[in-house]
């Protein structure tokens, strides 16, 4: 039996949406081990959108489930019918989407709170028992979906790892190419490019993460 996985996209683009080569390279190695995968985001406007050649901000608007429609080729619905009966496990790549469209971390740090839709998805899944893989920023919604105590990474940026702490996560330093696993509530993190210099260096993390997923998705 193949494992059917959910993915939670947040636009298209490291700096207003999903980071791509993140989400490639999760779609990729899902795909590779087998599994059947569903790519879901959220039907909201985007907080802004950034011109990722000059890096200024744009005077345009644009929505976060259109634009990420564009990394899963068009095969993509709205989080609002993701329905937890279907999937054994969730995974959701970084990009400043998550802190910026599922979330509001970019501006409100450790008093932050998760899109509904995005955080009643995720939560479905932790009440399952069933497995989550968070990339890159990812993590820092782990305490909004676990709750305090939760073990996570976003690898070694101190600023970063000091707002999950006082969120009342147990933040684990971790290099590019590791996982950390908080095996009590079948969380998977990977710090990939929070920390990767290179494509390779953020899939070496990614595709561990991704494996060990799909491995504890069979218990």
């Amino acid at each position: 039996m193949s494992k059917k996985v959910a993915v939670i996209l947040s636009g298209c683009g490291v700096y207003d949406g999903a980071e791509i080569h993140e989400s490639v390279i999760t779609l990729l190695r899902l795909d590779q081990r087998g599994a059947e995968v569903q790519c879901f985001a959220p039907n909201v406007p985007q907080l802004h959108v950034v011109d990722h050649y000059s890096g200024d901000e744009m005077n345009e608007t644009r929505n976060v489930l259109v634009e990420s429609a564009r990394i899963a080729r068009g095969q993509i619905k709205d989080v609002k019918l993701l329905h937890i009966a279907e999937f054994d496990a969730l995974i959701m790549p970084g990009g400043f989407g998550v802190a910026k469209n599922l979330s509001d971390f970019a501006t409100n740090g450790a008093g932050c709170t998760v899109q509904p839709d995005v955080l009643a998805a995720c939560k479905a899944f932790v009440d399952a028992g069933k497995p989550v893989g968070l990339m890159c920023i990812a993590p820092a919604l782990a305490t909004k979906i676990f709750g305090a105590g939760v073990v996570c990474t976003i690898g070694s940026d101190h600023d970063t790892a000091a707002t999950l702490t006082q969120m009342g996560a147990e933040h684990h330093e971790c290099d590019v190419s590791e996982i950390i696993e908080d095996s009590q509530r079948k969380l998977v993190t990977t710090p990939a490019y929070m920390l990767a210099q290179s494509i390779a260096e953020a899939a070496s993390g990614i595709n561990k993460l991704v494996d060990r997923v799909l491995e504890l998705a069979h218990h």
